[in-house]
């Protein structure tokens, strides 16, 4: 990904660990920025992540973000050396479930732009978004297990989830990767393409997603995800309410007006 640097904010200007590039119509991206230690998610690095997020679900010109490592990797997991010599009071005191609350609760469509590894947390950071988008050259693995330890950020819960018990216990217990197709076949990746068309491919998708009326947007989203844990009935019922709210605003009106009228709707998110 190119940017000039005007275009750029860094919201971590001591480590300079994290970049967001505001496009046109509502679309942001957030780019891990480490790569000399191929993206893995320093402490400083996930503290900027939460500040990010937490900015972005608050701004309502944003109506869509791309999260990316850039071309070459995603994320190869976390920092192990800020980890190898902790108790568990100290992990336990790190809180990681409030650092990535922000991401997990943002109300704005994520897609990963997924090239290189996914790998550990990288992983698990990816599975926090709503769309994964992956070269063909990428690959996923939770490999905690070969270092004695597991997943701590929802890498059991959400593979399992994605993927069914028994293709998250072969991925969890043997730590290797699977490669983007074998991600795709098994529904933890949206879209495999190109390498070199992962991240136009994700600000197409965002654009596309940008350009739809944000309140329903995020309607289906939580709708979504409140339902995944939800029985059939509850489920359907969140969904019927949240249709019926959608019957309150502007954008119904504009986009059930435009499509009779033949035009291209323009929503304001009201």
């Amino acid at each position: 990904m190119s940017a000039s640097p005007t275009a750029i904010e860094n919201l971590d200007a001591a480590q300079q660990e994290l970049l967001v590039q505001r496009e046109e119509n509502g679309v942001v991206i957030v780019q891990l920025n480490r790569p000399q230690a191929t993206n893995a998610l320093s402490l400083s690095l996930q503290a900027a992540l939460s500040r990010t997020f937490q900015e972005l679900s608050a701004d309502d010109s944003v109506r869509c973000i791309v999260l990316t490592g850039g071309e070459k990797v995603f994320a190869a997991g976390g920092d192990i050396k800020s980890m190898d010599s902790c108790g568990p009071i100290e992990i336990m005191k790190r809180h990681t479930e409030r650092v990535w609350a922000p991401i997990e609760k943002c109300p704005k469509p994520i897609i990963a732009a997924v090239c290189g590894y996914a790998f550990g947390g990288g992983a698990e950071l990816a599975m926090h978004c709503d769309i994964i988008i992956a070269g063909k050259g990428a690959s996923f693995a939770q490999p905690e297990i070969r270092i004695g330890i597991m997943p701590g950020i929802g890498g059991t819960q959400r593979l399992v989830r994605a993927v069914g018990k028994f293709q998250a216990m072969r991925i969890l217990l043997t730590g290797k990767p699977v490669s983007a197709d074998e991600a795709y076949a098994m529904g933890l990746v949206s879209l495999v393409c190109e390498d070199d068309q992962v991240i136009p491919e994700a600000l197409k998708m965002a654009k596309l997603i940008a350009h739809m009326p944000p309140l329903a947007v995020e309607q289906i989203k939580e709708v979504v995800i409140a339902g995944m844990d939800a029985s059939l009935d509850a489920a359907l019922m969140l969904e019927r309410k949240a249709n019926q709210i959608l019957f309150a605003t502007q954008d119904q009106k504009e986009g059930m007006a435009a499509f009779i009228e033949k035009r291209q709707a323009d929503f304001k998110g009201r």
